[in-house]
């Protein structure tokens, strides 16, 4: 767990050996330059202490930091011949999102709601969208839009994704055509964003499989409506 103290994120890892360390603190590296967010760290073999803090924001945590530790952490979790992989590929970030989007009354008070995990099923980052009105087939496909533009900023290059919607899913794996034409942009939306990762896997669920993002739903409407 990483510790906040003195203006700094702070963790300490451990690895198998040197070689292992070596490609961590590679992938990091490489990671830190494509955001222009570089921490401070040191290495005594197969050990690597890393410290995290925005310069530029008067040495202070910020949610760069955040980010960026998580980030970290999904490093670290690789198998370990990943690890030891030094070619200089790109960090192999494999995450699911679970997506889901709810319309009360169809059109109606519509929001969107996903979830980002880890491989090891632990949340790293979730949200809901209020929508306006509109209906439930464009709020599904927003909260896959959304959920992939997360998964795109924290750096993932595969993606699971997992929808309780047969129609969204059985569409983005070309099994059904989008008639709809108010889908149309939408739907090439998702494909472009798509082409930014190593690989995107479209699996339906059932809805009692998708609680945590039908959760995000209905917390931003109960939200939406007490406002009122």
């Amino acid at each position: 767990m990483w510790q906040e103290k003195n203006d700094e994120l702070y963790k300490q890892f451990e690895f198998k050996d040197f070689k292992e360390a070596f490609g961590f603190m590679k992938q990091v590296a490489e990671e830190a330059e494509r955001r222009q967010h570089h921490p401070k760290w040191s290495n005594k073999w197969n050990s690597v202490r890393i410290w995290l803090t925005t310069h530029d924001e008067g040495n202070k945590v910020t949610e760069k930091d955040r980010e960026m530790a998580k980030t970290i952490d999904n490093i670290a979790s690789s198998n370990p011949d990943e690890l030891k992989s030094v070619s200089g590929s790109k960090p192999k970030l494999k995450i699911k999102l679970y997506s889901d989007g709810g319309s009360r009354g169809n059109p109606g008070p519509s929001a969107s709601g996903f979830v980002l995990l880890d491989q090891y099923d632990e949340v790293i980052r979730k949200g809901g969208v209020y929508l306006g009105i509109t209906a439930n087939n464009q709020a599904e496909y927003r909260s896959l839009k959304f959920g992939l533009e997360e998964a795109q900023k924290i750096g993932a290059s595969e993606v699971d994704v997992y929808m309780d919607s047969l129609l969204v899913i059985n569409q983005l794996k070309g099994k059904f055509k989008v008639k709809n034409r108010d889908l149309w942009p939408i739907y090439e939306e998702i494909r472009e964003l798509a082409k930014h990762f190593k690989k995107v896997n479209y699996s339906h669920v059932p809805r009692e499989l998708n609680k945590l993002a039908d959760a995000e739903v209905n917390e931003t409407l109960d939200a939406e409506k007490n406002k009122n």
